[in-house]
Parts: structure tokens; sequence; C-alpha cells
């Protein structure tokens, strides 16, 4: 009775909200992903007149749910969402119908890999590493199965007739195999947003600085970090939009 009367009063606290924004003239946009990462990405987007931006979801986890797509599929998008665990995808697959989603993984090589699947399928992982980590800190490891992965290249040359304007990339532990096998010369994305801090129960996760250090060498400015996540953009294409704006000289990062 409490949870009836819980979930009552929450919908018309919601309703609320949105008749006072609206009367009072306060205007705001919903943001699926963890810290707002699509929102950022977005006005990135509106910046250099990408209207409906095309996507690569690596580890797209969820339809919506803590989703750095979903925004972009709900404007019109269209992309790929890779998904290893056969639970997440049909429930990606069911709602995401203008997506082509594939059921694989991704890696430098194509192969079999075996995917560790947690209570909290967040964590899921290929990296028996990270699957250790994770089971000493307490973590459930519910099952264990055998998928197909694919590399980046594989994907885009199946799946993109030209580059995707966006890449999200969180495959835990993998993130730095699947970003040194990419062949920046012949794929330039324009945005990326990666997960650059390591998980950890405490929420004292390593910093991998290394991604920031290849992203650079190929042409791509870090533009937004959330902490979690950071967003990268093609620095060419970012100084040639309309309407520049001043870039901070020091560390070559956008204001």
């Amino acid at each position: 009775m409490s949870g009836k009367g819980q979930t009552y009063d929450a919908m018309f606290f919601r309703r609320a909200y949105r008749y006072l924004c609206k009367r009072i003239g306060i205007y705001y946009q919903k943001s699926y992903a963890q810290c707002g990462e699509d929102l950022i990405v977005d006005y990135i987007f509106h910046s250099l007149n990408i209207a409906h931006p095309s996507y690569l979801d690596i580890g797209a986890h969820h339809p919506r749910f803590l989703s750095n797509t979903y925004f972009f599929y709900r404007q019109g998008g269209r992309g790929v969402c890779v998904e290893p665990d056969p639970v997440l995808f049909r429930k990606i697959n069911r709602a995401r119908k203008r997506d082509c989603n594939l059921n694989v993984g991704m890696a430098a090589r194509r192969g079999i890999l075996q995917l560790h699947v947690f209570s909290s399928r967040t964590l899921n992982t290929f990296s028996a590493e990270e699957a250790k980590k994770y089971i000493s800190e307490g973590h459930d490891q519910i099952a264990l199965h055998d998928i197909e992965v694919l590399t980046f290249s594989d994907v885009i040359q199946r799946h993109f007739d030209q580059d995707p304007d966006f890449v999200s990339l969180d495959v835990e532990g993998m993130d730095l195999e699947i970003l040194q096998s990419i062949d920046f010369s012949s794929c330039r994305p324009t945005v990326f947003c990666i997960e650059t801090i390591t998980y950890s129960r405490s929420g004292e996760g390593e910093r991998l600085t290394q991604i920031d250090k290849i992203m650079a060498e190929h042409g791509y400015m870090k533009y937004a970090d959330t902490h979690i996540n950071s967003i990268y953009v093609l620095r060419e294409r970012w100084l040639a939009r309309a309407g520049n704006s001043k870039l901070c000289a020091d560390n070559g990062e956008a204001d």
C-alpha cells in the first residue's frame, strides 16, 4: 500500500513540475545518458549543423537506460547498436526498430570470446582480469557465454556507407584495445564518447589517461569530461564550423 502511495506521489510531482516549468517558461531536455553526455554531444552536433547524426553504440547495454544514443534515436537518428549480452540485446532489438542491432562483441581481432555476465549487467565484460576484480569486490557473476566478436573495421565496412557521426564506446576493460585497433586514416567519426575511468565500488577508479593521448594523436580534442566519460571532437571539424568560438590556447580544449 505504501509503495502505491509513493508511486502516485512521484507521478503527481512529475506532472506538477512539468506544469510549473511550462507556466513560468522554463524549458529543459531529458537526458538518457549516465551524466548528461547525450546533451553535450547534441550541442556539438547542433554547432556543426548535423541534425540527425548516425551513430555506432559499442556496448549499448539498454535501449534507453544509461544510453548515450537513445536521445538521437528519438530525434530521428539511426545507427548500429552492438550488445553481446543476449538478454540485453533482446531488449534493444525490441525497442530500437530503426537501428541495426548486433548481438556480438567487439575486440581487436574477430573470433569467439567468453562474456562474463554479472547480476549488475553494467559490469559485463570480456576481460577475465576485470571479472576477477569485480568478483573480489563482492559482485556476483551469474553466467558465462561464448560470444562472437567482430572488429571495429568489420562493423564499419558491413553496416555503414560513410563514417558514423558519433561513436559511443563503453566496454569494461576493452576500451583501449578497441581504440588501438581503429584505422583512423580510413575512418574518422566526428565525435567519440568514451568511458575513461575504471570501475571501483568505492568510487575511486583509475583515470585512463592513455585514451587522451591516443585521441590527441589522431586529431581529436577533448571537448568535455563528466568524470566517468570523456567526449572528443575531431579537431578539424570543430575549427571549421560556422561561427568559430574561441578555443583555450593552453590545453586545446573548447570553451
